[in-house]
């Protein structure tokens, strides 16, 4: 088992999101630059960190094989990795307010990414069940999780206000 930091490792870019392997023996991180630091039985598929971004990497979504990942930039490029396929992305569309999250679907054909504002965008196969896009929010959206036992989903304010779309609301 990995318990720690990075250490002393010097990081070109602040780390920006985490996402765990299914079995749980290990974890991926993912810096602003989109280099990509694999735990455990987490294996590297691939990283941003050597390409010129447009905009940063803002999270990382593992696939349910855990044999690859997605890495979504704040202008909601999508960047795939591994077995997880490339579906879609926003990366050419003006948005009102920056991705700040991603989640991806229970069988990897489809992904969801969270705007600040709430917004939310459908890939492949990740059905749309409404978003906060459009109405007012005491804090932005952070991040967004998605429900194993549903299609649904929850968005996440800073606030901590949790919202759910065609998924459990559990406080």
């Amino acid at each position: 088992r990995f318990s720690g930091s990075l250490g002393s490792i010097k990081l070109a870019q602040p780390i920006m999101g985490m996402a765990a392997t299914t079995d749980g023996k290990g974890y991926w991180l993912v810096g602003a630059d989109g280099g990509v630091f694999a735990f455990g039985d987490a294996r590297f598929y691939g990283s941003t960190g050597d390409m010129a971004l447009n905009k940063p990497i803002v999270g990382i979504a593992a696939t349910p094989s855990g044999h690859g990942y997605w890495l979504v930039a704040s202008d909601g490029g999508i960047f795939a990795f591994g077995d997880a396929p490339f579906l879609g992305s926003t990366g050419n569309v003006r948005l009102v307010e920056p991705v700040v999250g991603m989640a991806s679907t229970a069988n990897s054909q489809g992904y969801w990414m969270v705007a600040a504002d709430g917004g939310l965008f459908a890939f492949g196969q990740a059905p749309f069940h409404g978003s906060m896009g459009g109405s007012r929010l005491g804090s932005p959206m952070v991040g967004m999780a998605t429900d194993g036992a549903t299609t649904g989903y929850w968005e996440l304010t800073s606030g901590g206000q949790v919202i759910a779309f065609d998924a459990p609301g559990l406080g």
